[in-house]
């Protein structure tokens, strides 16, 4: 599958992976601080954005759209660093692809198995009719009906979309997404070992990695190094960029 991208800055490739529902724009202002020294790649994965939507998701076909991505791109290897899904993409590509990967960072998700997060949040999208809502307002009091936390809607709303005049969509694959979610919180396979340089960053209020998830890392990341944002939930690069910055430019040198 081909995917969007936005690319800048020079330099070494740096390719930053979005989460579950998210899209390069949650990433823009820390890319331009490391475009000043990276040539930074931030995708859109399969059924986000303005890449293809799919029935197929699940993290070896993402892990494969990565792949066909550095290849048109001319990327003979390269730094990877993702969020969440995005996290476990990169995990997923590390392990199948190590020799296209430099140095690898992975935010706020471990290797495990993780159950269903987005039961709440899929209900309340589904909940919303787009053919109803005839502005943003609208669309976001419907969701508000399922969803309280305003920063929570205004980070989905960011994929509401004028498809055409007066009628809006999300750009992600809402009803693909739903019915592939149980994939998401898919783990790495029983012996699988990645040997490269590698970063965790963990949110320190956050409980996607916690004392349990270390032993998990460690049997599959030899050479892995955990860093906590103290002050920081899941959400560590829109709630603490500073510091999440500082521990990336330090790792990757």
């Amino acid at each position: 599958m081909k995917l969007a991208s936005i690319i800048q800055g020079e330099g070494e490739p740096l390719v930053i992976l979005h989460g579950l529902f998210g899209m390069p724009d949650n990433w823009k202002t820390l890319a331009g601080d490391f475009a000043e020294q990276f040539e930074v790649h931030l995708i859109d994965q399969r059924n986000h954005g303005r890449s293809p939507h799919s029935d197929e998701h699940n993290y070896t076909v993402m892990a494969e759209d990565l792949l066909e991505y550095f290849e048109e791109h001319g990327i003979d290897k390269g730094h990877v660093m993702g969020h969440s899904m995005g996290g476990k993409t990169a995990m997923r590509f590390a392990m199948d692809h190590p020799e296209r990967v430099d140095k690898l960072v992975v935010v706020d998700i471990g290797p495990q198995f993780y159950p269903i997060h987005h039961r709440e949040i899929l209900d309340a999208l589904l909940s919303v009719d787009l053919e109803r809502a005839q502005s943003r307002r609208e669309a976001q009091n419907q969701l508000a009906q399922g969803i309280k936390d305003i920063g929570i809607q205004q980070f989905l709303l960011k994929n509401l979309h004028w498809v055409e005049k007066e009628s809006l969509g999300w750009r992600f694959n809402l009803h693909g997404l739903n019915d592939q979610i149980s994939n998401v919180g898919e783990a790495l396979g029983n012996g699988e070992v990645y040997e490269g340089p590698t970063l965790f960053i963990a949110g320190g209020d956050s409980d996607y990695i916690d004392g349990g998830t270390f032993a998990h890392i460690r049997e599959h990341f030899t050479q892995a190094v955990v860093e906590t944002v103290e002050g920081a939930g899941h959400w560590v690069h829109a709630q603490r960029p500073k510091e999440l910055f500082s521990l990336v430019l330090e790792f990757l040198g």
